[in-house]
């Protein structure tokens, strides 16, 4: 298991929100940060934490992608036309992991990055295991016919935990997904707030 997998609600109660909307979140009965300091009264927050916090929540959306990947997304967004915030989301939501865990092929988006790079996914009929690999508009994703029948698979498919958003046509049956169009923020089923456009102020600083 990954560091990062491992971690995951920690995240949730980091934030002090359930970022997947998941009924396992620690967040439903804990409110509080993690850790000895978790419960300590917490004073009002500056600009510049109010940005802090929105970038750690996007980031931590996305299986918490690195620093690294998530500065790379956010440059190319701001070269971009048109709002740089709406195209900061629409990137991420281009994400390979970010598409399977929409489709509903795995529960989290931290399964959907293990999964993917476990060989368990095809695109356009050629096997891709990078859970960054940017999706196409039309591109058709698929997990392969050995996975289908996979208990994480059914469990995902199965669960009524979430819906799968109308920029993805999927059919489960078959465990085939695809991507329709790109979507604005208004589009995406997030569970909590999400501020892009405050993690597009915390970068331009």
């Amino acid at each position: 298991m990954s560091k990062r997998h491992s971690a995951k609600y920690k995240i949730d109660r980091r934030m002090g929100e359930n970022l997947w909307g998941r009924g396992k979140s620690p967040v439903n009965k804990r409110e509080y940060g993690p850790g000895q300091h978790g419960q300590r009264r917490k004073g009002k927050v500056s600009d510049f934490g109010a940005q802090l916090k929105a970038k750690q929540k996007l980031k931590g959306y996305y299986a918490n992608i690195s620093e690294k990947q998530f500065k790379k997304v956010y440059t190319e967004a701001m070269r971009l036309k048109g709002d740089s915030s709406e195209n900061l989301i629409g990137l991420l939501e281009r994400r390979l992991d970010a598409i399977v865990y929409r489709a509903k092929f795995v529960p989290t988006p931290f399964a959907a990055r293990q999964f993917i790079s476990h060989g368990h996914i095809r695109v356009n009929g050629r096997r891709v295991n990078v859970a960054s690999y940017r999706v196409r508009i039309g591109d058709v994703i698929e997990v392969k016919e050995a996975s289908k029948q996979l208990a994480l698979v059914l469990e995902a498919t199965q669960s009524g935990e979430r819906d799968v958003p109308d920029y993805i046509e999927v059919d489960h049956n078959k465990m085939v997904a695809k991507f329709a169009r790109i979507p604005a923020l208004t589009d995406v089923p997030y569970p909590v707030h999400m501020e892009p456009n405050l993690v597009v102020e915390f970068y331009s600083r």
